[in-house]
């Protein structure tokens, strides 16, 4: 047994030589060259495994469905995404957790961004495209100021006739 820990102590530390003695890789940005974010949506408590996440790259603008319009979003703001103007619309009251994170650099500026929204409405009112990795991203309002069917979760609701 002794051995065995001899041979994984030793194994330890050839690895943790080979990390030190390895020289840092390139940082993102110039891989990307502009401006980009890293962006993660995690649905539900802290504790939750249903995480999404994508690169989302400006120059041209790709890496989510909505990538074009969160670009323009957040060329508007400076990549400050505190500052997206919210759109008024009405959200349910419905506690469904999203935490969102964003992470990279605008205008050569580093972004860090990490927010808890009520559920999917708010995080839609409040972001914008922005984080609206899939096609499933609810759509936030109809004309008139009424919610859009499945504003609150994102899944279209079936309107049966009287």
């Amino acid at each position: 047994m002794n051995k065995t820990i001899l041979a994984l102590r030793g194994a330890l530390l050839a690895a943790t030589a080979l990390l030190i003695a390895t020289p840092a890789q390139a940082a993102p940005r110039s891989a990307t060259g502009g401006n980009w974010l890293y962006l993660t949506v995690t649905k539900g408590d802290a504790r939750s495994r249903d995480v999404r996440g994508t690169l989302l790259i400006c120059d041209p603008p790709q890496g989510h469905a909505r990538a074009a319009q969160a670009c323009d979003q957040l060329t508007a703001v400076r990549g400050d995404i505190r500052r997206i103007p919210p759109e008024h619309t009405y959200c349910t009251m419905l506690y469904a957790p999203v935490t969102v994170s964003a992470r990279g650099e605008w205008d050569g500026h580093q972004v860090a961004y990490t927010h808890t929204f009520a559920n999917s409405c708010d995080l839609a009112a409040k972001t914008g495209a922005v984080f609206a990795l899939s096609e499933q991203t609810p759509v936030r309002s109809v004309p008139g100021g009424r919610p859009a069917p499945g504003a609150a979760d994102g899944a279209p609701r079936a309107r049966g006739t009287s």
